[in-house]
């Protein structure tokens, strides 16, 4: 901090000694180092070091022969200047302040014009104050040199972009000779003023090949040649206001604009060279980790192509999946990587042109990741990969190439497809089953009527009295075969879904007849059986459009289940509810419940619980099946909730007829 104070003196005594005896403004004072001094400083330190610049500033001014009052208000218009330019720089935070970025670079350029404004119109008040000089040409001057001073030196302090230089040192020091040299050569000459714009393609140059710090400084060796020479009355800056009669302040303003333009060039040229370096590392670095991550996919083949689809990267996956090395894929179309009949099988199943490119094109689609092709290896061996197909665009959206992923899915396609094939099998022997079994089914239901018949014959004495034996052997035979009735009816029943459903007749029926009349048929047997049933339902009619007789066999199943699989001396509830949304049958026992792993299975055919099985507890495992499907094309769902040694509750859920 104490060098740059020193540099404050020095070039403000510099600037001084650079300003016309007889003129009305000072040289272009280093207003860019004090605000530098405020941007590097702790901010609790700032006030104690504007003070300090104040000091400085009034010190060096007061050598420069101008009147007391006109170095007060100098003094005064550098503190501010000082003070807002740094607060601006900093936006409110903490300093040092960065200058990277394109946001950077607009908060630099307005805090300098910032600063510059502050100049003008501190001096032209200054000026109209105190009657020294003509108040707008002042205002002009001092605010043009301001404006450079601002623009030259406040980058110095800040964080610029930290790439080093792209020029190696040959150039480097071609570059310093020909600013040490060119400077001098250009700006000493008074005759051409033109002339010392030759140098600003020299700046460029170092502008685009050096370190931003590098460039900075060859900068300011230009502006520091220029302000020697001026200073000492060479060159055109010097020589335009002699020339053409015009004040000698003219000098400054011209020294300030030329100072200005340089770094307006310099300064966001430099930036924008930081910038590209950036992206250029950043691009270098996505483009090596993604080099990595190719080369790492050894399961998957990666394969990249140009617009003529000609392959340009061909990862290790896609080595050891297809056969080729990436030296013999180099250049070669992918198409060589199908054969013409996948091309075409492909074409089929897509619906589109029996062509290559047809084939690509759909399979560039969105929907089309992740769709089989297939593909050979170099070997003529075919398989089939999971492949997803995209193309590579730049900014404006044009097409730079393809890319392919794919994974070798053969063996899973072969797999699925046996599987396919087992499970139409299996579905065919079902089939076959089923028809078997209904075929039976008729088949028997005739005999076992006539048999039936015949029963009753002996039953009531038509071939003659019976013993007591007789009739006991007579029953037990006419008790079987309606158990062996029911099988098959059953069994006709499920046929019935399976082939082409219920066919149920909907018509308007009374749920609470349908409910009373299924308990009515179980009763008998829970009397029998010591398991009460109790029916609850509402007193008035329940409407419901459906089927009655097949809703009164899914009450009759249920009820019937649970009355069987209920112990004597428990109970059986049997309760109707209405409700917005339709009608609830709920059919509760106090049994012997159902093992929570088996309760999936419930409503599967043929499917009897273990405990069921454990107790010799007769039963087809069919009813519970043909409940379900009768109240599933009635629109409504069944379910069952139980717990082993607790009992088990069937809720029949049906919808309203609205």
């Amino acid at each position: 901090m104490a060098a740059l104070l020193g540099l404050v003196v020095l070039l403000g005594l510099a600037a001084v000694r650079a300003a016309p005896v007889d003129g009305h403004v000072i040289g272009i004072w280093p207003v860019g180092a004090a605000t530098g001094v405020l941007v590097l400083a702790p901010r609790r330190h700032a006030p104690a070091l504007l003070g300090v610049v104040l000091a400085l500033a009034l010190l060096t001014l007061s050598l420069s022969a101008r009147p007391a009052g006109v170095v007060v208000g100098y003094t005064a218009t550098i503190g501010l200047e000082t003070w807002l330019v740094s607060r601006v720089l900093l936006g409110g935070a903490e300093g040092p302040w960065r200058l990277r970025a394109d946001r950077d670079l607009r908060r630099y350029l307005g805090a300098c014009l910032l600063g510059g404004l502050v100049g003008l119109v501190g001096g032209a008040l200054t000026s109209a104050v105190t009657g020294f000089g003509d108040p707008g040409f002042v205002g002009l001057a001092l605010g043009a040199s301001h404006l450079a001073s601002q623009l030259v030196l406040t980058p110095l302090w800040s964080r610029l972009p930290t790439h080093g230089p792209l020029a190696r040192r040959p150039e480097r020091v071609l570059q310093w000779v020909a600013v040490l040299v060119l400077a001098p050569a250009v700006l000493a000459p008074t005759m051409f003023p033109s002339v010392v714009f030759v140098l600003v393609p020299l700046l460029v140059w170092s502008a685009l090949r050096v370190s931003p710090r590098e460039a900075l400084a060859q900068l300011v060796v230009v502006l520091g040649v220029a302000v020697a020479l001026t200073t000492a009355g060479r060159g055109p800056f010097a020589d335009v206001p002699v020339l053409l009669d015009l004040p000698r302040d003219v000098r400054s303003v011209l020294l300030a604009a030329y100072a200005a333009t340089c770094a307006l060039i310099v300064v966001p040229l430099l930036l924008r060279v930081g910038e590209s370096v950036e992206a250029a590392r950043a691009a270098a670095a996505e483009r090596d980790t993604l080099g990595r991550i190719v080369q790492s996919a050894t399961g998957m083949a990666i394969i990249g192509a140009d617009r003529q689809g000609r392959i340009t990267l061909f990862n290790p996956g896609a080595e050891r999946l297809l056969g080729w090395s990436a030296r013999e894929a180099a250049g070669l179309s992918t198409q060589v990587l199908h054969t013409a009949e996948q091309v075409s099988a492909k074409a089929h199943e897509l619906e589109v042109d029996d062509d290559f490119a047809s084939v690509s094109a759909r399979m560039l689609e969105p929907d089309m990741a992740g769709a089989d092709m297939g593909f050979v290896r170099k070997d003529g061996t075919e398989r089939t990969h999971s492949m997803t197909l995209g193309r590579i665009t730049d900014e404006a959206g044009r097409v730079l190439g393809y890319v392919s992923t794919s994974e070798d899915v053969t063996d899973r396609v072969a797999a699925e497809e046996a599987l396919r094939d087992a499970l139409a099998r299996m579905q065919e022997v079902d089939a076959v089953k089923d028809a078997f079994v209904s075929s039976v089914s008729h088949e028997l239901r005739t005999p076992i009527t006539s048999i039936q018949g015949y029963l009753e014959l002996l039953g009531d004495g038509s071939f003659g009295d019976l013993t007591a034996q007789q009739r006991s052997a007579v029953a037990k035979v006419a008790a079987n075969s309606e158990r062996l009735l029911i099988l098959i009816d059953d069994l006709l029943t499920l046929s019935r879904v399976q082939e082409s459903g219920l066919g149920l007749e909907d018509k308007v029926l009374d749920l609470v007849a349908v409910v009373r009349a299924g308990c009515a048929v179980v009763s008998p047997g829970g009397e029998r059986a010591g398991v009460p049933i109790g029916v609850e339902v509402p007193d008035v009619p329940v409407p419901f459009l459906g089927d009655r007789d097949m809703l009164e066999r899914v009450v009759i199943n249920l009820v019937g289940n649970a009355v069987k699989f209920t112990p004597r001396g428990g109970r059986v509830e049997v309760t109707l509810r209405c409700h917005e949304q339709g009608s609830t049958i709920t059919v509760a026992d106090t049994g012997i419940g159902i093992p929570l792993a088996e309760q999936d299975r419930l409503f599967s055919r043929f499917f009897r619980s273990s405990l069921a099985q454990a107790q010799a507890i007769p039963g087809s495992g069919l009813g519970l099946s043909i409940a379900h499907s009768v109240v599933a094309q009635h629109g409504g769902t069944l379910r069952a909730e139980s717990e082993p040694g607790a009992g088990t509750t069937f809720v029949v859920e049906l919808p309203s007829m609205v």
